[in-house]
This record gives C-alpha cells, structure tokens and sequence, in this order.
C-alpha cells in the first residue's frame, strides 16, 4: 500500500497516475457525506471521509490490500481551525496519517509538484 501526502493543490493525483499508472477509472474521490468505493485502487481525500467516519460514529480503515493507494491533504498543518469539530478533525486527520503510514510500503509528500520519499 502507498499513501501519498501534501497540501491540497501540489500535485498528489497527477503524481499517483504517472507514478502508478493508475486511471480516473482508478480513482474514488472521498467525500464527508458519503462512504467511499473501497473496492478502487486509489482513494482520493481520504482525509474527508475520516470526517465522514466521525460524522457517523465510525472508525477510519487504516489498513489495506497491497496494491492500495492512498492520498491525503495535510490538513493538520498550520493555524489551528476555532470550529471544535474542525479542531477534532485535524487531530483525527493526523492520527489515522501516521496509522496508514505505519502500514504503507511507501510514503510520499507532495510540494510544489515535487514528490520526495518519505519511506
């Protein structure tokens, strides 16, 4: 399993086509009012379905097939939201990043377009 990481616009999805040769087809883009497609290759800002999963009482899957990607935005990074439940997402966002990045065979940050390796 690979989880790609970044801020939101640097270039994660465009990375994980090119780098896995995945498709549109591939993908399922993750949303906070719905649950997503497990059964697609790449989930796409997996970290709104984690507000999806606390909307709904839910605990975020943190382990996957192999050939699984994952992408996140970062949103746990800079000035902390006034909202409680933004405040609780952000927490939430960060621990189930580093769950899946226990698990992943790789890590990749995004910025300005450029992957860099974390693992």
């Amino acid at each position: 399993m690979d989880l790609i990481i970044g801020g939101a616009f640097q270039g994660k999805l465009e990375y994980a086509k090119r780098h896995f040769g995945i498709t549109a087809a591939d993908v399922c883009e993750c949303w906070p009012e719905k649950e997503p497609d497990f059964s697609k290759r790449c989930l796409y800002g997996y970290e709104r379905y984690v507000l999806w999963c606390m909307r709904n009482g839910k605990e975020p899957q943190t382990s996957f097939d192999a050939d699984k990607i994952i992408i996140m935005n970062d949103i746990f990074c800079g000035v902390v939201p006034i909202e409680p439940e933004a405040r609780a997402w952000r927490e939430k966002a960060g621990r189930v990043m580093s769950a899946i990045a226990a698990n992943a065979d790789s890590v990749t940050r995004m910025f300005c377009g450029i992957p860099k390796r974390l693992k």
